[in-house]
Order: structure tokens, then sequence, then C-alpha cells
């Protein structure tokens, strides 16, 4: 590397750029354009601004980072590897390599220094929102005067493709309402894509459409301007209001001389004689490859190594913090951690067998405000639907701009918004957070749901109106492939419980489960409540499947129900029994948790010698022939519901007893 009249800072900058050309080259794969614009706005976000310590990457105070335009990963694995984190040069040179710590895009738990997987577009924005909602209220509920603990902000680098996601005008637009002004995002505007010119798809004046949304909006003219850029992200730390965008203008592959500014500069390696021409423009030498002089490297260690100090200087002040407020102290480390409060079970309700029919949306109501006190970091809401959800948690206020300890949050008809904002909050310690909507709705929640399967995060999404038994709202309202769908999903759990029992330990198993996120999915409809005392247990509901109602005698088949159907498979039950016909009933509301369970378990609910089965449920029947083997069948939807009261549409689509008793008998 030439030391002439380079200073220390421009070595430093070129060498982010040269490690992302020869790492993309490598790999022959991947986005080197953007890498190269973007290393100055790396280069001043570590040096100048970021709050960070490398040796502990989940200091609860540290700024958020996070590469929205995740395919310019390279950016940010050499800033980290440049500035200490746990990455080695090896690692650079291991780009997009099985069992590499530097996949194609940023994956959260993985790579140290990553705060949230990122990739689809306008996801890392959206989470950004969630992060920022969760620093607020961690603020409002811990700080206290002289004891500024949680004011870390959330950064972004976010590019043209962001932009266009409409999940990304969501999360900002609600940004701008609730006020967030800790979120500082960085846009690249290089007026680049895939196909060419961003201006084939988009012309707008991004600046004015953020300006609208209540942000406060700069422009940098030059991403290479060192000092506009410091200048504009000082102001935008100023800003305490207003969310803040800052506009800045690159050149995608600056210092390639034949692919700077176009679009074969964005995905695809440079090829090796024109990496030979940026490494002779940036003054490197053109035989070598991953070239890190030493003096680079002490220079961005020594920046790195600051933040050593900084969380020192922190965990003195909880230190002292801890002594004044013990009790609050101990509230959050405890919730920090992920683990419970004691205690916090003997607020789950129990419900009689004597009381009155009750939708699982209603008892899943009644059982988050029961236990909602018992739990600080448990918040969430709905895309305006807490009425019909039952989400609303009655003796809190609402997470507003001016209320930031408020527990009930309104994220409007944003559902895409929502699961990413829920996400980033569920990747903040000591918050546990739920997003509530109808269950067709799921489906512009598929990102996130993805996402927090992938990343393996504690995200609740709850999920009403399940079935064609919500009725009248007709066939758009009413899911039928919905529930095949999520359960296709890697690293979740669904839960769809039976009856009010059953809903208070779904949401026990929601709570305690680690390892990905929770869905539970609640019915519209009323449902009579199983008698714990003459059934089995809904404790049971942790194995995901259990016998409800055994056979008298040896059973002849099993009924398998879920939810509003296993009160159908019970009536059957009885049904069959005056026909002189045996039928054991199980009811199952987990496929993912009965699957955990071992042989012995699943042999006692499913033996195999009882080859005939029938399943029950109000969903498509894709995935049931597991449970109901080549002798089995099942009640289920095969096509979209009608728009009806319940009874009818229940009669039309043969969720009756006459049906399920004569699909019984003719298994037999």
């Amino acid at each position: 590397m030439s030391t002439t009249t380079r200073s220390i800072e421009e070595q430093a900058i070129n060498t982010i750029r040269v490690l992302s050309v020869d790492a993309v080259q490598k790999a022959n794969s991947g986005h080197p354009g953007t890498a190269m614009a973007l290393a100055p706005m790396a280069h001043v976000l570590w040096k100048e601004f970021l709050n960070y310590n490398p040796k502990n990457t989940h200091w609860a105070n540290r700024d958020r980072f996070i590469l929205s335009a995740g395919h310019a990963c390279m950016l940010q694995y050499s800033i980290l590897y440049l500035t200490g984190y746990d990455i080695s040069l090896d690692d650079i040179k291991n780009f997009r390599q099985l069992n590499s710590k530097t996949p194609g895009h940023p994956e959260y738990g993985l790579t140290p220094g990553i705060d949230v997987t990122t990739g689809p577009l306008g996801a890392g924005f959206s989470n950004g929102v969630g992060f920022a909602i969760a620093q607020k209220y961690l603020a409002a509920t811990y700080n206290k005067p002289g004891f500024d603990l949680f004011n870390y902000h959330i950064y972004s680098i976010c590019s043209d493709g962001d932009m266009m996601e409409g999940v990304a005008s969501e999360a900002a637009s609600l940004a701008g309402h609730l006020e967030l002004g800790n979120i500082i995002y960085l846009y690249d505007d290089n007026k680049i894509s895939i196909e060419g010119s961003t201006d084939i798809a988009f012309n707008e004046d991004v600046n004015k459409r953020f300006e609208a949304y209540g942000w406060h909006v700069q422009s940098v003219d030059d991403v290479n301007d060192i000092h506009a850029l410091q200048l504009a992200i000082t102001n935008a730390k100023a800003e305490k209001q207003k969310p803040s965008l800052i506009r800045v203008r690159s050149l995608i592959a600056y210092g390639s001389p034949n692919k700077s500014g176009t679009a074969g500069s964005h995905g695809a390696p440079l090829g090796a004689d024109e990496v030979k021409l940026v490494k002779e423009f940036f003054g490197f030498d053109p035989e070598k490859s991953f070239e890190v002089s030493e003096e680079v490297l002490k220079y961005y260690h020594e920046i790195g190594a600051r933040g050593a100090g900084t969380e020192d200087k922190w965990n003195k002040l909880f230190a002292e913090y801890k002594a004044q407020f013990p009790e609050l102290a101990a509230e959050y480390e405890l919730a920090a951690s992920g683990e419970l409060p004691e205690g916090w079970l003997d607020a789950l309700p129990t419900f009689k067998a004597s009381d009155p029919k009750m939708a699982t949306r209603q008892a899943s109501g009644k059982v988050l405000n029961a236990i909602v006190g018992k739990i600080p970091g448990l918040i969430g809401g709905a895309a305006d639907l807490s009425p019909s959800t039952e989400t609303h948690l009655k003796a809190y206020d609402s997470f507003t701009s001016e209320n930031r300890g408020g527990r009930n949050f309104h994220f409007g008809i944003r559902e895409h918004a929502m699961g990413s904002a829920i996400n980033g909050m569920a990747l903040t310690p000591g918050i546990i957070p739920f997003g509530a909507t109808f269950l067709i709705f799921s489906e512009y929640q598929r990102p996130p749901i993805r996402l927090a399967a992938i990343m393996k995060i504690r995200s609740i999404f709850v999920y009403t109106h399940d079935s064609i038994g919500l009725g009248e709202d007709g066939t758009t309202h009413q899911p039928v492939e919905q529930l095949i769908s999520l359960r296709s999903i890697p690293n979740i759990v669904v839960l769809r419980p039976a009856d009010a029992n059953e809903t208070a330990q779904a949401w026990k198993v929601a709570l305690e489960h680690k390892g990905g996120p929770v869905v539970l999915i609640f019915t519209r409809q009323g449902l009579p409540i199983l008698d714990q005392d003459k059934y089995g247990k809904a404790t049971n509901v942790v194995k995901g499947a259990y016998v409800l109602s055994e056979a008298e005698g040896d059973a002849q088949l099993i009924l398998i129900g879920t939810g509003s159907e296993v009160d159908l498979a019970m009536k059957a039950q009885a049904k069959l029994k005056e026909e002189g016909i045996a039928a054991t009933v199980v009811s199952m509301p987990s496929w993912e948790l009965f699957e955990k369970q071992d042989a012995a378990y699943k042999e006692s609910v499913l033996p195999k010698a009882i080859k005939k089965r029938l399943a029950i449920e109000a969903g498509s029947a894709l995935g049931w022939h597991k449970y109901v083997t080549d002798e089995g069948d099942t009640v289920t939807m095969h096509g979209f519901g009608e728009s009806a009261p319940a009874e009818a549409l229940n009669k039309v689509f043969g969720f009756t007893v006459e049906n399920v008793v004569n699909k019984a008998k003719a298994l037999l």
C-alpha cells in the first residue's frame, strides 16, 4: 500500500473499500459497489458517533446499527474486523462460504456486531423503529434523574431499494407519528438498482416524503465529504423529537475506472482486471489481495478500544443506580436475562366448565390482563384491532409521543411494519413484545415472521378470527391456508387452543418458549370450557397434543381436533358412543410441540395400532396425512368460505356432528 500523500484517514477508508472488493472477487459472488461507495459513511459512524464495545457486543446501552441495505454487508464486515470485533481476516476471506461468519447478508447470532438479520429490503429500516420504541420504553421505565441509563441511538444505512418497499413507508409513518428522535438513518441515494438507473421505476422526492411523515431531513451531496457527513449526523443527534433521515449522494463502485456509476457493479464481482485498477486508484499493490497495513489496523483498533472505556463508565453508573434503586435494577436485570419473575404463574387464570361459552380471543384477553402486571417487559398492541383481538391492557396507558412508559401500542393498519417493529423490540433485552391482528392478515406479516424464525427470537404473534367461524365477513377474511402456511416455517411454534384453559396454557408456552417466535391463534366465536376434572388437563398443551377424552373400552378410532373443532370432536365421540363405536379424542393445539416429545409419549397419544384416525380442523387438509395415516381421513376445508352466519357455514362445509360421525363410520 502506498503511504505517500494519503492521510491515515484516507488509507483507512480505502482499506474498507479494497477489502470489500477482494472478498467479493474471491467469493465470485456479492455486491461490491455499495460497499466501495459507502466506506466514508461507515468510517465516520464507527470513528465519530457510534457507542460500541467490540469486546462486548451485548452491552445494553450500545448504539444499534442496522445495515438495511444488507447486500452491502462486506462494508459492515470490514469495519467490524478493523475495529476489533471477533472477526478475523480469514473470516473476511471466507465471505459467502459454508459455515462462514461472513454470510451473504448480515445474520444476527452468527456474526459478532450484527444487531439484526437483514437482506429483504425494508426489513432493517422497519426493525429500527422497533429498536427505537424499545429504547424509549426502557428509558421511561428505568431512567432516573442523574441516571440516564438508556440513551442510545438507532443508526441505519438504507438504500433506494429500502425506500421503494412498502414496509419502509409504513414504518416511517409510524416513527414520525411517535416522534422517535432516537432514529438516525443515512439514505444512500446512488440512483442505481439491478436493472439500471432508478429513474426507470423511482423518481419521487424522498426528502419531501419524509418531511411529510414528520422526519427531520438533511442532504449531503457527496459521501466523500467527511465534514459534511459529520455535521449532518451531529445535527441529527441534536434533534430530539423527530426521527432523522440524511440523504447522501454516492457514486456506486467509486474508484472503479470502468464500472463506477453502473448497475454492473451492484451485484457482481468487478473482475480480476478491474480489481487491479481499483487498487491502483487507491494506492494499493495491484498484485496483493486482502492488504491491510499495520498502520491502518492500529488506527482502527485504537478507535474500537475506546468502547471498553465507554462501557466501563456505564457499568459504574449502573452500579450506583443499583445501590439507589435496587428493586428497579433487579427487575431490569431479571427481564434482560430473559427469565420470568417468580410467582407469575400464580396469576395465570383458570376457567370452570360451568362458565358461559367464551371465545378463545376473549380468554386470551383475560389471561393477558391477569399476568401483565407480573411481567414488566410484556408490552404490545394491535394493528388497529385491539377491541377485536382482545389485546388491550386495561390497567395501562398507551405508548405515545408524550408517554413513553405506556404498554399499549397502536401500530395502525400497518401489519407488515408491526411485525418488523415487534422483531426489533424482541431483540432488545428486557422486552417481550406481542402484536395482534386477524389470522388472514398474517399474510402481510410473512416476512417478519420468517425473519423472527431465522433469528430464533422471542416475538409473539397473536391472531384471532381463525376460520370460517368468523362468519359474515366472508371469503376475504376467512383463513383457510394460513395454518399450514405458518406451520411450514422452521423454528416456529403455532398454537391453536381449544378452550379458555388451553388458551391460558398457550400463553404460558409463548412466554416461556425460547428459540423462535410463537404464534397464538384464537377464535371469534364462543366455545364451551372443557371440564378439567373430567377430561385431560390443559397443562398438557406444553406437549403439543394429549388425550383429552379416552374411549370407553378398546378404541376403534381416534378423533384429532384443534381449536374450535375439538368441541366438535367431543360431541361426535358422544354420538358414536351411542352407536356402539368407541373413539378417543385427542386435542392437538401444536404440531411443533408434539414433534418435540419422545417416541413413548407420541405412542401414548397416537398408538400405531389404531390406524383409523380422523382429523378435524377448519383449515387446509395439507399436512394432516402425517397424523391420520393412510387409513385415516380429514374434515377440513378444500376451498374458500362464504359470507354467512357461522352456523350456516359449518353446515355447508361439513363441520357438523352428523358429518364427523358419518366420516368416522366410513373409516370403519
